[in-house]
Parts: structure tokens; sequence; C-alpha cells
């Protein structure tokens, strides 16, 4: 019995003549993977260096010293100032908001359900009872939501100041986790 389970995890573990022909054939591409990301490393860092005075740079004794004063053109860029928040900054949070709010409001159903009694539907908090408690009340759903809200919010505000182009991902992104809650909030407690 025991001969057959030692041949089984042979078997299962693969032979180590096998073993051993794979790690050498991984060495040359494991240094060479080393060796360019060496290389690239060192050529970014290189770039940013500054280049050596030239010797031609240097004044000689013997040449005239004449000084030109020649200004170059002033490019001044135009630049489009973007306003943070602008209508549609506004408009998404106001979405994601609302979603934020009626989820808390739908899942405040359970309560209602809890208090009056009521079997077959649900009664209890189940998918963020972390968040809101197994029996919900009116002041905790409302901070869990004003939280949400004004955490998704700053993270828009930040991002959209720092010229992230992403920055509606967290509002729009609250606003599709609240109206999943929403959804199934109706769904399993009406």
């Amino acid at each position: 019995m025991v001969r057959a389970y030692l041949q089984a995890m042979t078997s299962r573990n693969g032979s180590p003549v096998a073993a051993t022909k794979t790690s050498h054939a991984a060495k040359p591409m494991t240094s060479l993977l080393r060796t360019l990301c060496a290389v690239l490393a060192l050529a970014t860092t290189s770039m940013a260096a500054e280049f050596p005075a030239a010797p031609s740079s240097l004044i000689r004794g013997a040449a005239p010293m004449i000084e030109a004063t020649a200004s170059a053109p002033s490019l001044v860029a135009a630049s489009r100032e973007v306003k943070i928040v602008d209508k549609t900054f506004v408009s998404l949070a106001i979405v994601s908001a609302g979603s934020t709010f009626a989820d808390s409001y739908t899942t405040l159903f359970a309560r209602q359900n809890w208090i009056s009694g009521k079997t077959g539907v649900c009664n209890v908090e189940v998918q963020s009872a972390y968040l809101y408690g197994t029996h919900p009340t009116v002041g905790r759903a409302y901070a869990v939501a004003s939280v949400k809200s004004i955490g998704s919010l700053a993270a828009a505000y930040y991002l959209r100041k720092h010229h992230n182009r992403f920055w509606s991902l967290t509002l729009v992104g609250n606003t599709i986790m609240s109206l999943q809650g929403v959804g199934q909030n109706l769904a399993a407690c009406n």
C-alpha cells in the first residue's frame, strides 16, 4: 500500500531528470531577461544625465571675445485651461450620490421587514453586513452612503486635478455598485 502511494506521488511529481532539463533550458532565458532589464534601466538613467563639457566650449586665450546677444522668439503654448468642476463632473457626482443614497434607502427595507416580522423576504442585511450591520439603522445607513459618496467624489476630484484621464471611474464604479445593490434590494426585500 505504501509502495503504491509512493509510486503515485512519483508519477504525479514527474521525474527529477526532466526537472533538471527544463531548469537548464530556462537559465539562458532568465539571464537574457535580466540583462535586458539592466540595459533598459541603465539606458534611461544615462539619457537623463547632462552632456560633458566639450573641448570646443572652452575659451582660448588668443581668441577675441565677442558677446552676441540674440534672443530667441518666445513661444507661448496655447494650453487650454480645464475647469476641475464642470457640468460633467457635477452630473456624475449627482448620479453617483443619488444611487448611493438609493442603495442605503433600499437597504433599510430589510430592517422594516424585520421589525414587522415578515418571513420569506429579506429581513437581515447579508451582502454588506460589515458596513450596515445585520439590522441597519437609519443613521448608519445614511452615514455609510455619505462616506461612500464623499470618498468617491474626493478621489474623482483629486484625479481630475492631477490630470488623470480616468478620474470618472471612481464615480462610475460607485454608481454601478450602488445600482446593483438597489436592484438586489428591490428584488429580494420588496
